[in-house]
C-alpha cells in the first residue's frame, strides 16, 4: 500500500470513528447531528377558551418580576416558556413580545431576544452545546427524519439555505451533544407545531466554521 493510500485509509477510519470529516481544506464536516427548530409564538393563533394571567417585568432590564403583563391564551403562554418569545396581538401591550427565560421569568420587549440580549434573526440564529459563540454553521445533508424514514423536502431546503450562526443558548436541560437548534421566525398558522415546518432532523450533518 502506498503512502498516499495507508493516509487516505487513515483519514477515513478517523471519519469512520468519530464522524467528522478529514479535508486537506475548508471547515470540518461532522456527522450525527440532531437538528431541532423554534419560533417565536403569535398569540392570534391561539384560543382564548383558555387564559392565563402573566406577571414578570415590565423592562428587559429586570428579572424574576412580580408586574402584572396581562392575560393570555394558555397555549400561547405555554408556547413562550417552551420556545422563548411570542408576540402579543391584542390588548395594550399589541404589537411588543413577551418573552420568557429560565433565569429571568417573563418581561415585556420590543424584539424576540437570545441569550445575549440580541434580536432573533430567522434563518440565522441557532443554539448549539459546546460549539463556540459565532460560529458559523450550514446544513450539509439533513439526515433523516424523526421517524427514520426521509427527511420533508421543503423544511429540508429552507434549512439548508440558512445563514445559520452560534448566537443563542439551549434552556439548561434542553441541549446536549451534537444537538442544534435553528430559529425559524414566527408561526405563521394555528397548530403550528404540527405543520412541516416544526421538524426534525435525525444523523444530520453539519459544517462548522469557528470564528
Amino acid at each position: 500500500m502506498t503512502v498516499r493510500r495507508r493516509l487516505a485509509a487513515a483519514g477515513a477510519a478517523l471519519t469512520a470513528t468519530l464522524g467528522v470529516a478529514c479535508t486537506n481544506a475548508g471547515p470540518p464536516v461532522e456527522a450525527g447531528w440532531q437538528v431541532t427548530v423554534y419560533y417565536t409564538a403569535v398569540e392570534s393563533f391561539h384560543e382564548r377558551s383558555a387564559t392565563t394571567a402573566v406577571v414578570g417585568c415590565e423592562v428587559i432590564d429586570c428579572t424574576q418580576g412580580a408586574d402584572p403583563l396581562g392575560t393570555y391564551p394558555s397555549t400561547f403562554t405555554t408556547a413562550v416558556k417552551d420556545e422563548g418569545t411570542g408576540r402579543i396581538t391584542a390588548g395594550p401591550n399589541a404589537g411588543r413580545y413577551l418573552n420568557w427565560a429560565s433565569s429571568e421569568g417573563y418581561w415585556l420587549d420590543d424584539a424576540p431576544r437570545d441569550h445575549a440580549g440580541r434580536p432573533l434573526e430567522p434563518f440565522r440564529s441557532a443554539a448549539a452545546d459546546g460549539v463556540a459563540e459565532g460560529t458559523k454553521v450550514r446544513l450539509v445533508d439533513c439526515g433523516t427524519g424523526f421517524d427514520g424514514g426521509p427527511p420533508a423536502a421543503e423544511p429540508c431546503a429552507r434549512l439548508r439555505a440558512g445563514q445559520w450562526e452560534i448566537r443563542d443558548a439551549f434552556t439548561p436541560g434542553y441541549g446536549g451533544a451534537r444537538h442544534i437548534d435553528l430559529y425559524i421566525g414566527e408561526e405563521d398558522r394555528p397548530d403550528f407545531t404540527g405543520s412541516e415546518m416544526f421538524t426534525s432532523f435525525e444523523n444530520a450533518t453539519l459544517e462548522l466554521s469557528p470564528p
